[in-house]
């Protein structure tokens, strides 16, 4: 596998998953601070703006090559502002994230099988 490379359309995809991935980190991070509010009795309206100013950006991000994901993280935003307690949107909001999460990191382990073209071995032996 060490002589293996990767197309540049897998490449590309990468680069949209590995950005998507450090955004999501980010949406992790609001939530859990989300949370933390709540369990405080502190006020989470800030919380909830800044989740949906964030996960349209993260779908739009994602759209252009991987229009399901994309769908998901609309999905959760929109369900982050149902009517819901604030307790069952905090935990529709964990849950978007973990499956979200695992949605991406399918889609960079089928984009590297997809994507991966094997080396040929004059191409991996050192220059003399």
């Amino acid at each position: 596998m060490a002589g293996d490379k990767l197309e540049s359309a897998g490449t590309i995809r990468l680069k949209t998953l590995d950005d998507a991935l450090l955004l999501l980190a980010r949406v992790n991070n609001i939530v859990e601070q989300y949370g933390l509010a709540l369990k405080r009795n502190q006020p989470t309206s800030s919380y909830t703006m800044n989740l949906r100013r964030t996960l349209p950006t993260l779908a739009e991000n994602l759209k252009s090559q991987f229009g399901l994901i994309a769908e998901q993280v609309l999905a959760v935003n929109l369900a982050s502002s149902r009517g819901a307690s604030e307790a069952m949107r905090l935990r529709a909001l964990r849950e978007g994230v973990a499956q979200i999460k695992q949605a991406i990191e399918i889609g960079i382990t089928q984009t590297k099988d997809k994507y991966t073209v094997k080396a040929d071995a004059d191409e991996t032996k050192p220059a003399e």
